[in-house]
């Protein structure tokens, strides 16, 4: 390692994570979605030809029997903590990349093991011992030795100082920066080894500090040149609980304020933080120590969100905190699994998304290939990518609550500030953030609320109203079961109030649905909200659906039925002989 070298690095990555979490098996075609698009997809899914990125339907259009489930990263998360805590029995200090990905310097452990090769095998038998697929890779920066597990199968050790001649043949797709990648292709750039090649000087001028980073990391290099020296004060920031926090919500509340208080004393020395220690300690005395990264500037809420993941992913006997219902951390309407006992385990970073999953660099198409080889010696081929449920807990078998949270930076860099949009204006999401923080100060913490998606069976039942800046309620319900519930796709608008409509058969009497979901006639018109009745084009349906029968005073029995006229489609639905248009297919 060189003055400017990256360290050494292993990393560990259990491929198509989000898939294992969501309980496919990799011989059956499955997919994961976020934000209606693939966003990983198991083995005999990719040997149909469906691939990251794609729409729902194209995907299904490939694949007639893919099973798809919705993403779920607190989930990934929980179930990533046992490989975290098999990796931190052979090296203690394990940094979560992302659920699925950790990743950690080999440089004490290396000599421990009698090497890299022996360290990275003992991983490797660690891991697989809990009956997952594992890939090991050891390189130098982060970077390439996540590229480095996911080589060659069960993953590759790179040599040091041949780096940039591993990283040289890969896609400068790899980065994860479509836009720029997408411009260095045009610009007849097309692998990592051919952009390491241009002038840094040049690449700077040209696309910027963001352009600048992508450009270390294809050369070998971090993604940032070293940290400066530690600063003369300490900067961490921490608080006590007294009595002891027995729930998560008491604990995150802090955590919120404690990073507000931390970026102010990183942004007095200039400073920001790309990766920072989360320290809980129980009242029983035990501490539970882990590190999270995130590219650039942590916020308030990312920083909340990783101590929640932290606090309710304790590991057994370490004393877990209940995620109650309600509270900071979910926001008005949020709904939490606590008090059934229910727990989920810390991991990796959060993707809006899909977006950024991890410390940014790192790479977003798995690689596969030749197993059996474990080191690299020259430019290899590259593949394909890469190849549930919590179990209720007692909340009495912890330790007792929190009484301390401290938040330490780890890793401190310059803040070069982030680029203006045209006119030297902000970007939009930092303006939103804003003046959402002003209109809650003015008219209250639940007068701005933002749409997530949850779960129900109805169309409004899958909205949930989180106020701005709050974490999202848990989603395990989004995925359901929901018998009764209304087919994909999901339609585009939902009136804030159900409209009053009217559906005729062709002789223009009203049409009924009995009580085993057969409609008395075929419907022919329909009148929304008064209006004259208009043609029906097509129907199908309905599907009956009875809520919470055994209570007199909440229990519906309804059925709905999709229809369509001229350009539109509706969702019409009936209960007690009235119809009504519940919502709109645009």
């Amino acid at each position: 390692m060189t003055a400017d070298g990256p360290v050494r690095t292993m990393a560990v990555w259990c491929p198509d994570w989000p898939v294992t979490a969501a309980g496919i098996d990799p011989d059956t075609p499955g997919a994961v979605l976020s934000k209606g698009r693939v966003a990983a997809c198991s083995r005999a899914a990719r040997s149909t030809g469906v691939r990251r990125g794609q729409r729902l339907r194209d995907a299904q259009r490939l694949c007639p029997d893919l099973v798809v489930h919705l993403r779920d990263i607190e989930t990934e998360g929980r179930l990533f903590e046992p490989v975290v805590e098999a990796v931190t029995a052979i090296t203690p200090w394990v940094e979560v990349l992302r659920p699925g990905l950790c990743a950690f310097s080999v440089r004490g452990p290396a000599r421990y093991h009698g090497g890299e090769k022996p360290l990275r095998d003992a991983v490797r038998d660690a891991v697989t011992a809990l009956g997952h697929a594992c890939g090991a890779g050891v390189a130098d920066g982060v970077f390439a030795a996540v590229l480095a597990a996911r080589t060659r199968g069960e993953g590759v050790v790179v040599h040091p100082g041949r780096t940039p001649d591993f990283l040289a043949p890969f896609p400068v797709r790899i980065l994860e920066r479509p836009e720029l990648a997408d411009l260095l292709g045009r610009l007849g750039v097309h692998t990592l080894g051919a952009f390491a090649a241009l002038p840094p000087g040049r690449v700077a001028q040209r696309f910027g500090a963001e352009g600048t980073a992508a450009h270390r990391l294809a050369g070998g290099l971090d993604a940032r040149p070293p940290a400066p020296a530690p600063p003369a004060t300490d900067l961490t920031v921490g608080a006590s609980f007294e009595p002891p926090a027995e729930r998560a919500e008491t604990v995150v509340f802090q955590a919120k304020a404690l990073a507000g208080q931390l970026h102010a004393g990183m942004a007095a020395k200039g400073l920001v933080c790309v990766r920072f220690a989360a320290e809980v300690t129980w009242s029983d005395g035990r501490v539970l120590r882990r590190l999270w990264r995130h590219d650039g500037a942590l916020s308030e809420l990312a920083v909340a969100e990783r101590v929640l993941w932290q606090l309710t992913g304790a590991p057994e006997g370490a004393g877990r905190t209940r995620a109650g219902d309600g509270g900071p951390g979910t926001g008005s309407g949020g709904t939490r699994t606590g008090d059934s006992g229910t727990r989920t385990r810390s991991g990796g970073t959060r993707t809006e998304d899909g977006a950024g999953e991890g410390a940014r660099g790192g790479p977003g198409d798995g690689l596969a290939g030749k197993a059996g080889a474990s080191t690299w010696d020259g430019p290899g081929e590259m593949a394909r990518e890469g190849s549930g449920e919590s179990a209720g807990e007692d909340p009495s078998d912890g330790a007792g609550g929190v009484v301390a949270l401290r938040l330490i930076p780890d890793h401190l860099v310059p803040d070069n500030g982030r680029q203006s949009a045209l006119w030297g204006r902000a970007d939009a999401s930092s303006r939103v953030e804003r003046a959402a923080a002003r209109v809650q100060g003015m008219l209250g913490h639940h007068a701005l609320v933002r749409a997530v998606l949850g779960g129900g069976r109805g169309p409004a039942d899958g909205i949930v109203r989180v106020p701005m800046g709050d974490l999202p309620p848990p989603t395990p319900a989004e995925q359901g079961p929901w018998p009764g519930g209304v087919p994909d796709p999901a339609p585009s608008v939902v009136p804030p109030h159900p409209l009053p409509a009217a559906v005729l058969d062709a002789d223009g009497a009203p049409v009924a649905v009995d009580g085993r979901a057969a409609v008395s006639a075929p419907p022919a018109r329909l009148g929304i909200a008064g209006a004259d009745p208009v043609d029906i084009d097509s129907w199908a349906g309905p599907w009956p659906c009875v809520e919470r029968w055994w209570d007199p005073a909440s229990r519906h029995r309804r059925a709905r039925l999709q229809v369509t006229s001229g350009p539109r489609a509706y969702l019409l639905v009936i209960e007690d002989r009235q119809w009504q248009v519940e919502a709109v297919y645009d």
